[in-house]
């Protein structure tokens, strides 16, 4: 996707010290030249993880839950030029019982998944209208297509971002801008550290590869693995007194 730009590629990531958006910036076949700004709440993670990437990289300070500053940091990051690739990968999973206990935590964690994409993305489709053209990976999650009694909050975000993601592709449609919503399933890493994988598991350099293969073609939805599709399609139709069953 990034062959004919005639410049080094301009990427900006949201989450900038999350797993699975470091493990696509990893998977990408851009130029060594390309430009990453990554966006994240802890300045020295940020350049931490900097290192590790093949490409220049830059640390920018971005708190998920800071809603109003969300326009100016988009508008700084578009002032030094186009940008090319939006990875959405901000978020967070605190567990249930954490939140059933505090709902403040709730609130938190619907605003760091859900809420803040709205706002970023939002203020980035703006200037990649002006500049015509531009690529945006939003990572939803098989938790957004049915809610479960075991993370029903969590899924809950996800579930207004996945909403949210196909109803933007449509509104961008013709625009030469391009979505790409990513469902991966169960993702062994970091975030789920101490939970028992469930069936369909993946890593987060799995996920990494299947965008970065995804985006050199014109999928705009994929799942991670694909088989994951069968299992959600599923998940649809099992009856609410089975489902209530469910321990996950």
């Amino acid at each position: 996707m990034f062959e004919n730009l005639g410049r080094p590629a301009r990427i900006l990531l949201l989450g900038g010290t999350s797993e699975i958006g470091l493990a696509i910036l990893g998977a990408l076949r851009a130029p060594a030249n390309s430009q990453v700004v990554l966006a994240g709440r802890d300045e020295a993670r940020l350049t931490a993880a900097g290192k590790e990437l093949q490409f220049q990289t830059t640390p920018l300070v971005f708190d998920a839950l800071a809603l109003t500053e969300h326009q100016a940091l988009i508008d700084s990051v578009f002032a030094d030029g186009p940008v090319d690739l939006v990875i959405a990968a901000t978020g967070i999973l605190t567990p249930q019982e954490e939140v059933d206990a505090d709902p403040i935590l709730a609130a938190h964690m619907i605003d760091t998944n859900f809420t803040s994409h709205v706002t970023t993305l939002l203020a980035a489709v703006a200037r990649l209208r002006t500049q015509g053209h531009g690529t945006i990976v939003v990572l939803s999650s098989i938790a957004a297509i049915r809610p479960r009694k075991a993370n029903y909050v969590y899924g809950s975000a996800k579930a207004g971002l996945d909403a949210f993601a196909r109803g933007l592709a449509d509104a961008l449609h013709g625009s030469g801008i391009r979505l790409l919503l990513v469902r991966p399933g169960f993702v062994i890493g970091r975030m789920t550290a101490g939970m028992t994988a469930a069936p369909m598991s993946s890593t987060p350099a799995q996920v990494g590869q299947a965008v970065a293969k995804a985006l050199e073609g014109k999928a705009s939805q994929i799942w991670v693995p694909p088989t994951l599709s069968v299992l959600a399609n599923v998940l649809r139709v099992v009856p609410r007194p089975v489902w209530r069953q469910m321990r996950r």
